[in-house]
């Protein structure tokens, strides 16, 4: 088990999944320093053909993350407040689109926090955690995707009350507006995530990569479209080494052996 340590993000191997952690307490601020070691940790992770999914997680139990080092915003410029969101936005893309990334919350997931939450692909929360966006209680709005990702996820009507009030949901809440995926009591999401990640692990990566491809780029397609690149993307991996195997296996009984080719 192949595990490396900066000073605010904690990154471990487990078989084909990666196990991300932010390690900033007590509420793991989204500081500079903890989004720099998350771009370098993204990008190892993205180098390694061996790594298929990832979990992200937050040590501790009070928050996954509470949001930004809002030390930084009074002395904010325009040109400054360009270039703090453009960083997390780019380090926050580079996430969204890579190799699917299973969230575990747990605790305070606010601001910015929230914000890296919605650049995963699946969110496991737990029914105590505290979710919301409550920037415009302090006279900015979210910044790194959230007005974009939380609209996409679950609507422009229900982005516009969440934000616009700074509203915080519980858990149960964020799972019945659709903000998570799953509800999971207090101290199991982690173990979800993880066993999650691990069955998407299982499957062939390259139909994994070009299903969730054509989700993502699908949604900013029309219908008709959509299903253009779907068919494409069907048409690529029906030549793959991989299709062959899986066909077999069923056809066998047994566990597919995927290389990824």
């Amino acid at each position: 088990m192949k595990k490396e340590h900066w000073t605010v993000i904690e990154l471990e191997r487990q078989g084909t999944i990666a196990v991300l952690t932010l390690n900033n307490p007590p509420l793991n601020v989204l500081t500079d320093e903890l989004l720099n070691q998350l771009d370098e940790a993204v990008d190892e992770i993205h180098q390694e053909q061996e790594v298929r999914a990832i979990v992200l997680r937050a040590s501790g139990e009070k928050a996954f993350a509470a949001g930004a080092d809002i030390r930084q915003f009074p002395s904010l410029t325009k040109d400054s407040g360009i270039a703090l969101v453009e960083k997390g936005k780019k380090i926050f893309d580079k996430l969204a689109d890579g190799k699917p990334v299973v969230c575990a919350v747990q605790g305070l997931a606010l601001g910015a926090g929230l914000e890296l939450v919605l650049a995963c692909d699946i969110r496991i929360c737990e029914e105590n955690a505290k979710l919301g966006l409550p920037e415009t209680g302090l006279g900015i709005l979210p910044g790194y995707g959230g007005t974009q990702r939380l609209a996409r996820l679950v609507g422009p009507g229900k982005a516009k009350e969440l934000i616009l009030s700074g509203e915080v949901l519980s858990g149960e809440e964020a799972y019945t507006t659709g903000l998570v995926e799953r509800v999971v009591p207090q101290g199991q999401a982690f173990e979800y995530a993880v066993n999650l990640a691990h069955a998407i692990a299982s499957k062939a990566p390259l139909a994994v990569a070009k299903a969730k491809q054509a989700i993502d780029e699908g949604l900013e397609m029309s219908l008709a479209a959509g299903q253009e690149l779907e068919t494409q993307l069907f048409s690529e991996l029906a030549e793959t080494k991989d299709m062959q195997e899986g066909v077999k296996a069923f056809a066998e009984k047994r566990t597919a052996d995927f290389q990824g080719k």
